[in-house]
């Protein structure tokens, strides 16, 4: 860990480097990596190094800045000043001032539960709060208030 560099709250560093100013700030996995200077991993970040046979290593570049919640599949290679988005999975090298975002558009899959996990309680309450929807009467707005 170099100097000014910052660890937070259950931050667990294993076979790895972290240089000066670089800032960890809390609920990461930091496992056989080599992070530069003046970077910061964002909350809840994996260095996932185990791929089921052998532990790899990734690199992350000096003034990297990563989101939170990012995952760094071994072996990679996060180039000086990077940016990660939140919730991305880095699983190909990103170059030196790339941005790398993995999410796409949120896509909500309508009645899943309903459909994968019928009876269960989860579908018991979506359906609940269906049924209440579906009760609201819509009434127009009054034209005679006004405001």
């Amino acid at each position: 860990m170099g100097a000014d560099g910052k660890l937070g709250a259950f931050v667990e560093v294993k076979n790895s480097t972290i240089g000066t100013g670089t800032k960890v700030p809390h609920l990461t996995y930091v496992g056989d990596a080599d992070i530069g200077e003046y970077s910061n991993i964002g909350a809840s970040s994996v260095f996932v190094n185990y791929d089921g046979t052998s532990k790899r290593r990734t690199t992350v570049g000096s003034h990297v800045r990563t989101g939170s919640d990012t995952m760094f599949v071994a072996p990679v290679t996060i180039g000086d000043g990077a940016y990660t988005g939140a919730g991305t999975v880095v699983r190909e090298d990103v170059p030196p001032g790339a941005l790398a975002v993995s999410a796409g558009p949120q896509r909500n899959i309508e009645n899943w539960v309903q459909r994968k996990r019928p009876g269960s309680p989860a579908a018991q309450a979506s359906k609940r709060a269906s049924e209440m929807a579906c009760q609201q009467p819509t009434q127009p707005p009054d034209a005679d208030q006004t405001p």
